[in-house]
């Protein structure tokens, strides 16, 4: 699998995942795109704009070297607060108090 970045159309999504394209595509506030292995990704309009992967299913992925699945939690959500503010960006919750960098 190659790196995904921000602002990536859905092919070059799919190109990155080494998969022909997605297994569901579904509606909502932003286009969703689901792949194999727990991997979804939301765009706004036509960019890649959230990649949301299943801690269990998905692929281990990195940010900035720190582990974001199977890490200790209190642990992971300290490292997302402090990159986020490191890098000037925002930290949403979502609706369970689950943290959405």
């Amino acid at each position: 699998m190659g790196p995904l970045q921000f602002g990536m159309s859905p092919a070059e999504v799919a190109q990155a995942l080494l998969v022909p394209g997605p297994q569901e595509r579904v509606g909502g506030p932003y286009a969703q795109e689901n792949f194999p292995d727990g991997v979804k990704a939301f765009y706004d309009p036509g960019k890649l704009a959230c990649v949301a992967l299943d801690a269990v299913t998905g692929p281990q992925v990195f940010l900035s070297g720190f582990p974001l699945a199977g890490s200790d939690p209190e642990q992971g959500q300290q490292f997302l607060l402090d990159h986020a503010a490191e890098h000037g960006n925002w930290v949403l919750y979502t609706p369970d108090d689950s943290i959405f960098p």
